[in-house]
């Protein structure tokens, strides 16, 4: 016998090694484990909806321009107050040439040189800078208000945003058990078809059912996608970033009282606020056009020196009052005032129909929370029933009692309850979120 025979035969004949399969065993679960650690210290963090309306409210492109917008108009507010302080300046003057003096009655070259330091403040307008503060502070207040009305807004849009992901996900876990439960019919069908039991009909109806619920499966999908991109948008960012909402826990349909919400929006609206400002800026105009009529009175000062030599030599100063009466300006004042007054009157007229729109909006509103949490309630009924019909058929079918038909059906009848179910629960999120951005919430 060689010696290769001779190894192979020794090998033929060893007793197996009973430690080397759970070896092998150990080292498979040693690297699942490492595996699954991996993938969980690299998986996305959840995102909550505190963390996605932090986001928005800070980074949104909306927020950031009403914020500015805010910033500018306190801005025009100092400017506004800088009447009240007195005006300083310096003035340098060199001139040199030749002039005609009228004492000597001669052509003489002058030279002078002067530097002075001028102040002037107004004593009193008769409430130009007056008008003018009120107004440029009523239009910082509306502008606080519409960043506030803002930030309303980019969070009911982030909300709804976020339960429609919600929604999409949930959608497509039920339309991947109706795929699930068609294929399996499927083969039902074709082994019944095999063992001649039933016929072809049964097969080409099962395999067009699955190949619709594949469909419905990338319709779903691609409403997912959808839905991460509003809200990635809403949020003001380019992409969630494989980041996705969390399930919100179970709460209690409740619908608030109707009388209730409509004192509230009413005294909550950030809208009605930011016209209350407006009012407030129209009436600082008309305060400012009125203030045309009347003269202004101011005082000026002055300090420096003066000389044909350089650095001036000669000390001058001087002090007075201004009066300015305007006496005739092209009816311009009069016109002034009655643009103001309509202004004012215009804002009034806004601020009514606002009032209008806003109890229109919170029972509109009420009423979505009241038909989504009836809803709630009922769907799920249709969703239990429906589950129910739908494993009596499937079982029927396998029994050979039942028919492709009754399957079909049931089939298409629980996904249709399980996505009423599904949106009636979210519908009741949403239908919040704009009940609350009718109250005047974020």
């Amino acid at each position: 016998m060689s010696l290769s025979n001779a190894k192979s035969v020794t090998t033929r004949n060893r007793p197996p090694n009973s430690k080397t399969p759970l070896v092998m065993y150990a080292l498979k679960v040693l690297v699942f484990m490492m595996v699954l650690m991996s993938a969980r210290a690299y998986a996305a963090a959840p995102l909550t909806l505190t963390e996605a309306l932090a986001t928005a409210l800070k980074n949104h492109p909306l927020t950031v321009e009403a914020r500015e917008n805010l910033n500018g108009a306190e801005a025009r507010t100092g400017q506004a107050l800088a009447n009240y302080y007195p005006q300083i300046s310096i003035a340098a003057d060199w001139s040199k040439g030749r002039s005609f003096l009228t004492a000597s009655e001669s052509v003489k070259s002058i030279e002078v040189q002067s530097d002075t330091l001028y102040l002037k403040q107004t004593i009193y307008d008769f409430g130009r800078t007056a008008g003018a503060v009120e107004a440029a502070r009523g239009n910082s207040a509306a502008a606080a208000e519409l960043l506030a009305v803002t930030r309303q807004d980019v969070a009911f849009r982030v909300r709804a945003a976020y339960y429609l992901v919600l929604a999409a996900e949930k959608q497509i876990v039920a339309v991947r058990e109706t795929v699930l439960a068609r294929e399996e019919v499927y083969r039902q069908a074709r082994g019944f078809f095999t063992e001649g039991i039933r016929a072809k009909v049964d097969v080409a109806r099962a395999e067009a059912d699955m190949h619709a619920a594949r469909t419905l499966l990338i319709r779903a999908e691609n409403n997912l996608e959808i839905a991460k991109l509003e809200l990635a948008n809403a949020m003001g960012v380019p992409s969630l970033e494989d980041r996705m909402p969390v399930e919100p826990g179970i709460v209690a349909a409740d619908v608030p009282e109707r009388s209730r919400v409509r004192l509230e929006a009413l005294a909550n609206r950030a809208e009605l606020k930011r016209l209350n400002a407006l009012k407030d800026a129209a009436a600082g105009n008309l305060k400012t056009a009125r203030s045309g009529y009347f003269p202004i009175l101011s005082g000026t000062a002055s300090v420096g020196y003066a000389d044909k030599d350089f650095p001036p030599g000669g000390n001058v100063w001087a002090v007075g009052l201004n009066l300015t009466v305007p006496i005739f300006s092209g009816f311009s004042t009069v016109e002034l005032v009655k643009e103001a007054v309509s202004s004012l009157r215009a804002v009034e007229a806004r601020e009514n129909d606002l009032r209008l729109q806003i109890g229109k909006d919170v029972e509109s509103a009420w009423l979505g929370v009241r038909e989504a949490s009836a809803r709630i309630v009922s769907t799920e009924k249709e969703e239990s029933a429906a589950r129910e019909n739908r494993a009596l058929s499937m079982g029927r079918y396998q029994e050979g009692v039942g028919n492709i038909i009754e399957v079909t059906d049931a089939q298409s009848q629980a996904l249709a309850a399980e996505t009423a179910h599904i949106q009636a629960f979210y519908d009741y999120h949403t239908a919040r979120a704009r009940l609350d951005r009718a109250l005047g919430k974020i």
